[in-house]
């Protein structure tokens, strides 16, 4: 492991992850391996008891950025001395309406998505699993306050306690503070590398956040009816 992600969800890490494998870090791990294979629930949810295996979950990655991965910055700091530390950060309010467009949204809101996802929890075990270890993550990091009555502002007040944790916590000459919004130069001089040629990747995931919530609950969704249709018509005997 060459490089830990600090900063939260919400805070570009999709453009992070793209970035970081354009220059050579790469594969880089990210929420989006987990959305991808729910198989890889498991060892996050023995991580999260304590038991993570980090060999295991990181083989071949040389990068972690976003969620899960930053959950377990402090450990992960511990297990890889040598890997660099970036805290990518935002504007708090920004940060604020993002996740609650869109994490906060699907956890506790009451938008199509959320309604879509909690009936594929019913219908597709991993779906289930997986909500239920981002509902308890969220929950022990205590950034959304008490979810459903979090109080204007107050996520972003607990975003900028975070960020200041984490500057706290990892020894100054491993972390770069550092937004996507400054682009290439100062992640590339922090990695020691040459800055690529290509322009810096701006991807907006928020966009496309309920898209995946709703596709792949109605992807499952039919699933399910279809097998029960199946059944129904199955002969007896």
């Amino acid at each position: 492991m060459k490089l830990i992600g600090a900063g939260l969800p919400r805070t570009g890490t999709l453009s992070q992850k793209v970035a970081l494998e354009m220059a050579g870090f790469g594969p880089c791990y990210h929420m989006v391996n987990v959305l991808g294979e729910l198989d890889l629930v498991r060892p996050w949810r023995q991580a999260l008891e304590g038991d993570g295996d980090w060999a295991e979950i990181f083989g071949g990655f040389q990068a972690t950025v976003d969620w899960p991965g930053a959950f377990f910055y402090a450990e992960l700091i511990e297990r890889y001395p040598e890997a660099k530390v970036l805290l990518s950060v935002r504007d708090g309010d920004a940060w604020e309406r993002s996740m609650r467009e869109t994490i906060w949204g699907v956890l506790y809101g009451d938008a199509v998505m959320t309604n879509l996802s909690r009936a594929r929890s019913q219908v597709d075990r991993g779906w289930g699993d997986y909500m239920d270890l981002m509902e308890e993550m969220w929950r022990r990091s205590g950034l959304l306050g008490e979810g459903n009555s979090a109080e204007p502002g107050e996520l972003a007040a607990a975003m900028e306690r975070y960020n200041q944790e984490v500057i706290d916590t990892v020894p100054a000459d491993r972390l770069l503070v550092w937004s996507a919004s400054e682009g290439w130069e100062p992640l590339c001089e922090f990695l020691e590398i040459d800055v690529p040629g290509a322009p810096f990747p701006r991807l907006n995931d928020s966009a496309q956040f309920a898209e995946r919530i709703i596709d792949g609950a109605l992807i499952a969704l039919k699933a399910w009816r279809d097998a029960a249709a199946e059944q129904e018509l199955a002969p007896a005997g």
